[in-house]
């Protein structure tokens, strides 16, 4: 059976720069009624053991789990130093996922930058992922890298972002202590179809995050693609209610139940508000329902 956490994509700003209180988001949490809680790198206020052990006190205390931790890794900058740094802060958040109970840690390409090249940069990642894995496999913490748009904190898009060259990283690294973190809204955005990457790295999917995508009118996906070397995320593409854009969800959990999927499906929502975050986990639980009975 498949398991719901929730991500707090309305409050990610207000959290990591201090404006609102992460024990604030997990008491309110509570409302969704999830399993779990996902938590974002940036909402810790130390990683020192003392203190991850408080928060995940906090969370098991409400009868919910930490299962995830999502963590933006820079593996593409040409300076060797700087991947090295980028390497050591992987493991930490490796390190901090175990404290908090966790079972999985993203982990990412890095940045398109303006030129590396596709082969030097793949290089790079798969390098930089493999070797962080031993520790990952010390820990029992499974790395999963997800096809991923742009982390919000970044001024150009996932050097990964495109299926091709995400697969060519994926299939290139074989440790059980690796995986993948589907993301179909991502795919879409990218330009690639949701179910094609999906039946392409079924094997390997660990979690999933479930958003949807809505266009502001006058937007079209191809703008989309082509917007870089802005910082941040796009204005005009908008997260909503799960089940409810540009995604088929249908076709996703049917896939996924077929296969015996069992992991965790994280809810990247709640952009405008907790209660459009409960309609979400109402869509979710309604898929379990229907595919994973």
């Amino acid at each position: 059976m498949i398991r719901i956490a929730a991500f707090p994509k309305c409050w990610i700003e207000e959290i990591t720069e201090g404006r609102m209180g992460l024990y604030e988001w997990v008491d309110r949490s509570v409302e969704l009624e999830c399993e779990g809680l996902e938590m974002y790198a940036k909402f810790f206020e130390s990683l020192a053991p003392a203190y991850l052990r408080e928060v995940r006190k906090r969370v098991e205390d409400l009868g919910m789990c930490i299962p995830m931790v999502c963590y933006s890794p820079d593996f593409t900058h040409p300076d060797q130093g700087f991947r090295k740094k980028e390497i050591e802060s992987q493991v930490e958040m490796i390190q901090a996922t175990a404290e908090l109970g966790g079972q999985y840690c993203r982990t990412l390409s890095g940045q398109m930058r303006p030129g590396v090249d596709r082969s030097r940069g793949i290089d790079w990642v798969v390098s930089c992922i493999e070797s962080c894995l031993p520790k990952a496999e010390q820990y029992g913490v499974c790395l999963v890298m997800e096809n991923h748009f742009k982390d919000g904190y970044w001024k150009y898009k996932e050097f990964a972002q495109k299926m091709d060259v995400f697969l060519e990283i994926v299939n290139r690294i074989d440790s059980e202590s690796f995986g993948v973190q589907y993301d179909p809204s991502n795919a879409l955005v990218a330009g690639d179809d949701p179910i094609e990457l999906l039946e392409a790295v079924f094997d390997r999917v660990r979690t999933m995050h479930a958003s949807d995508r809505y266009l502001l009118p006058g937007t079209t996906v191809e703008q989309m693609r082509e917007a870089d070397g802005t910082l941040g995320y796009p204005k005009n593409l908008l997260h909503g209610v799960v089940g409810r854009g540009l995604n088929d969800y249908d076709g996703i959990f049917s896939r996924l139940a077929r296969g015996g999927f069992q992991g965790w499906v994280s809810i990247e929502d709640g952009v405008n508000g907790m209660e459009e975050m409960k309609e979400s986990v109402s869509f979710l639980r309604s898929m379990r329902e229907k595919y994973f009975k």
